[in-house]
C-alpha cells in the first residue's frame, strides 16, 4: 500500500521529498572533481550570457512598448536558459550544509569554483557576441541597448543592488526548489518559467547575468 504522504506516479514531490533531494544533489554537487565542475560552470555562465543576449535583442526591438511589456518579453527569452553548475543556484547547496552532509570547505570550494568558472562563461561569450558585431543590428539599435543597460546597472546605488540581487536569487532558488519537485521535463519547465520570468521582468540583479551585461556594454563603449 502506497503511503499517502508520499505521492507516487507522476504527482509532484512535496516538501519534505525536496528537501532531501535537495540535500543529495547538494551533496553530489559539493563532491564533484575541480575539472568536472568548473567546466560546467563555464557552460552554465555562457549559457547565463547568451540568454542576456536574447534579452538585449527582444528589449531593442521594444522600445516603443510600456516598461512592463517589455521587461516581461525579455524575461520570456531568459527563462529559456539551461544551466550547468550556476553559481546562484548553487546556492542551494546549504541545504546539505545545515543537514551536515557537506563540510564548509567542500561548501565554500564548490562556491569559488562555480563562481569563477561562471565568469569565464560570461566573459567568453561577450568577446565572442563583439566580435560577431551582434551589436551593430537593428541599425545600431541592439548596441544601445546593451550600453542602456549597461549604464542603468551601474548607477545603482550600492545598497539597492544588494537588495535587488538578493531578491533575484530568492526567485532563481525558488525556481530551483520547484524543479526538484518535478518528475519530467515538462514539469520542470512549468516550474521555472514564472519565478525566472518574474525576477527579470521586475529588473531585480541577476549576478551571473551582470558577468556578461557589464563587461559587453564596456566592449562596445570602447567600440
Amino acid at each position: 500500500m502506497t503511503d499517502a504522504t508520499f505521492p507516487s506516479g507522476l504527482d509532484a514531490l512535496p516538501p519534505r521529498d525536496v528537501a532531501t533531494k535537495a540535500e543529495a544533489v547538494g551533496e553530489t554537487k559539493a563532491g564533484m572533481d575541480a575539472v568536472t565542475t568548473f567546466v560546467l560552470a563555464v557552460l552554465a555562465g555562457a549559457f547565463i550570457a547568451l540568454g542576456a543576449v536574447f534579452s538585449t535583442t527582444v528589449a531593442a526591438g521594444a522600445a516603443e512598448l510600456p516598461y512592463g511589456v517589455a521587461r516581461l518579453l525579455a524575461g520570456l527569452v531568459l527563462v529559456v536558459v539551461a544551466g550547468a553548475e550556476l553559481f546562484t543556484g548553487n546556492n542551494l547547496i546549504v541545504m546539505a550544509w545545515a543537514s551536515r552532509r557537506v563540510s564548509t570547505v567542500r561548501l565554500l570550494r564548490n562556491w569559488g569554483i562555480v563562481y569563477a568558472g561562471n565568469l569565464v562563461g560570461a566573459l567568453g561569450t561577450a568577446v565572442l557576441v563583439l566580435v560577431s558585431g551582434q551589436y551593430d543590428y537593428g541599425k545600431g539599435s541592439v548596441g544601445a541597448t546593451a550600453l542602456s543597460i549597461g549604464v542603468a546597472k551601474t548607477s545603482l546605488d550600492p545598497v539597492e543592488a544588494v537588495a535587488l540581487g538578493i531578491l533575484c536569487n530568492a526567485l532563481v532558488c525558488l525556481a530551483v526548489w520547484m524543479a526538484y519537485s518535478a518528475r519530467s521535463v515538462t514539469d520542470k519547465v512549468l516550474a521555472v518559467v514564472p519565478p525566472i520570468t518574474a525576477f527579470v521582468a521586475a529588473g531585480f540583479e541577476h549576478s551571473i547575468a551582470n558577468m556578461y551585461f557589464l563587461p559587453y556594454a564596456l566592449l562596445v563603449k570602447d567600440t
